[in-house]
């Protein structure tokens, strides 16, 4: 299978209302990083991201493709500084920070447009399987 470097099998694609402040939001809250981006006018076609190993595409939503929610699993080095910073770039608290039975610790905040981001640090040194 051929796919650009750095890409997973399935990378997500997000649109949302208001994609400019969404990015904004990406970077402040996750550290992402823009690799690309694509403009149709003034309209954001779509924006490469990159947080830590992961790639994620948004694009500003229209009545083709009408924003739509989401949730995401997030790794994270430290939980505790990964949902401040959320908090701190405008999340909601969704859960509080608590140790789960698989091994992470894991808190929860949505988004301005409706994702809810599941923070988690992994704790042990096992796999899921």
């Amino acid at each position: 299978m051929n796919k650009p470097e750095g890409f997973t099998t399935i990378t997500p694609y997000m649109f949302v209302d208001n994609a400019e402040a969404f990015v904004t939001f990406l970077k402040t809250a996750f550290d992402a990083n823009e690799l690309s981006r694509t403009l149709q006018g003034q309209r954001i076609a779509n924006v490469l991201l990159q947080i830590n190993d992961s790639m994620l595409f948004v694009s500003e939503a229209t009545e083709s493709y009408p924003a739509m929610a989401s949730a995401y699993y997030i790794y994270v080095e430290n939980v505790n500084t990964g949902m401040q910073k959320a908090l701190a770039a405008g999340g909601q608290l969704e859960m509080d920070i608590m140790d789960m039975p698989y091994g992470d610790r894991q808190g929860g905040i949505r988004d301005n447009w409706g994702n809810i981001w599941w923070i988690s640090q992994r704790m042990i040194n096992e796999s899921y399987q």
